[in-house]
């Protein structure tokens, strides 16, 4: 089941987000935009839109490691751009380092950094929590 996270989920998301060796910067703030996906009550994937003037970021895209493979992350992320739709974003963004070949299939295309608009430069994510390295994709919404 997916559905919106809660206060009470940030202990397990930053937990599952440390195994999976993503940044914890900036999760609390981006709660009323986060999404998990439970089984039971364990929470097994997350993903999250830090919303700006210019766009979206599309962060925290996470399964767990045993459930990976079985469309969690896809559904995850369609949920995420459909929010981001739904709050009439016109284009999202996202920084990876592991995960280039998987978010082309939802129309994210590799972009220079120079591309990004300045109010999604100015996240935490552009400016210390993700590396230089990482990999800059962009889709639009519109």
């Amino acid at each position: 089941m997916i559905e919106a996270a809660t206060e009470r989920d940030l202990p397990e998301i930053r937990a599952l987000l440390e195994r999976l060796h993503l940044p914890l910067a900036g999760v609390d703030e981006h709660l009323p935009t986060m999404i998990v996906a439970r089984d039971g009550e364990q929470i097994v994937g997350t993903a999250a839109l830090e919303m700006y003037a210019d766009g979206a970021l599309l962060r925290s895209v996470a399964v767990e490691p045993h459930l990976q493979g079985r469309q969690l992350g896809h559904q995850l992320t369609d949920a995420a751009l459909q929010m981001a739709s739904n709050r009439g974003v016109t284009a999202v963004f996202l920084l990876t380092t592991t995960a280039e070949r998987f978010f082309p299939r939802f129309g994210f295309e590799a972009i220079g950094r120079e591309q990004v608009p300045p109010s999604v430069r100015a996240s935490v994510e552009f400016q210390s929590a993700c590396p230089a390295s990482a990999i800059v994709m962009r889709k639009q919404l519109r």
